[in-house]
């Protein structure tokens, strides 16, 4: 089978095409606009999709040395995302569908956060559990099988990436920020500071950051003026960052050792972070299975959206060809 994923529920278009599990290709355009303002203006980035996708689309079938008329199915991001991105994604797959006839495969963006670590790693055992963390999403997950998981654990408020991004922006970083921090954190003492973790004794797997984020704001107000010195950036970057991993990997810990699962997997933006990344394997001699996608997969891309579509097809008798599901903004709900 050869399938055609698309993926643009956000500010990045990404087009991949994939052979059974194996990707052929996976074209990422990020829009780089949205740094002028601070944050993802939703207008632009759907104009923006509207300019990229179908070039991309052409891009990513000639690396993948493959045309058009190869392609078994299609696999289209539907939710959760900015509704305006999604439309663009969506309509754009529906006329792909009606024009040659092909299946259309509705793919939850979360979901395929919740299984990226499958996409590189074939002998990642179910259950296990997952950790989905970005700019607007943290969220922790017992999954079971390809169409089996629940939600044991999200954030009450602020999402981590989105914690990074406001906090960077405190420090006059601009914005995306959670790359700044992990830059200069690496230079910085993460014990200079202590910042609140918030929750991380609760008794459930909920998270919390806007109280970090206040905190920050105040420190800062109380203890510098701007410019922020080099340095002061430096150790205020490790000191937020630490806090902030220190809870993520506490919570996804402890939901590990409850439910006596040993496979945990990390998906989502924030999964590019050095120290989150570091400290998870350090799990690993507490007996545990890590698994971290290569970079490429821990951004919105739409190779993780094709193979899921693909386990999708192969796991259930479902043919397809609806085409009148309707995108949706709205996060994903503990039940």
């Amino acid at each position: 089978m050869n399938i055609l994923a698309i993926e643009s529920s956000c500010d990045d278009t990404s087009i991949a095409v994939l052979k059974k599990n194996n990707v052929l290709s996976n074209v990422i355009s990020s829009q780089t606009i949205h740094s002028n303002f601070g944050g993802i203006v939703p207008e632009l980035a759907s104009r923006a999709h509207i300019n990229n996708i179908s070039s991309l689309t052409a891009t990513s079938l000639k690396i993948a040395e493959l045309d058009i008329e190869s392609v078994n199915a299609i696999a289209v991001t539907s939710e959760p995302g900015l509704l305006g991105s999604l439309i663009v994604g969506s309509s754009f797959a529906k006329g792909l569908s009606l024009k040659y006839n092909l299946p259309l495969i509705p793919i939850n963006h979360i979901e395929g956060h919740i299984y990226s670590g499958c996409l590189e790693d074939d002998s990642l055992e179910f259950p296990f559990i997952s950790l989905v963390v970005s700019g607007g999403h943290t969220s922790l997950f017992l999954v079971e099988s390809y169409t089996e998981y629940s939600i044991i654990g999200m954030t009450k408020d602020d999402a981590a990436g989105e914690a990074f991004d406001k906090i960077a922006k405190l420090m006059g970083l601009g914005y995306p920020g959670g790359p700044v921090i992990d830059r200069l954190a690496k230079e910085g003492n993460p014990t200079e500071y202590d910042f609140p973790r918030s929750m991380i004794n609760s008794d459930d797997f909920d998270f919390s950051f806007s109280g970090l984020k206040t905190s920050v704001r105040y420190f800062i107000q109380k203890n510098f003026e701007f410019p922020l010195e080099e340095k002061n950036k430096q150790n205020l970057a490790a000191s937020v960052q630490s806090a902030i991993v220190d809870v993520l990997i506490h919570k996804t810990y402890k939901a590990a050792k409850k439910h006596k699962v040993k496979n945990i997997v990390i998906g989502g933006g924030v999964s590019a972070n050095s120290l989150l990344r570091k400290s998870f394997l350090d799990l690993e001699s507490k007996g545990f299975k890590i698994v971290l996608p290569k970079m490429e997969y821990c951004i919105d891309n739409a190779a993780m959206i094709g193979f899921l579509a693909i386990k999708k097809i192969e796991h259930t008798s479902n043919k397809f060809k609806d085409l009148t599901f309707k995108v949706s903004s709205r996060p994903m709900r503990s039940k």
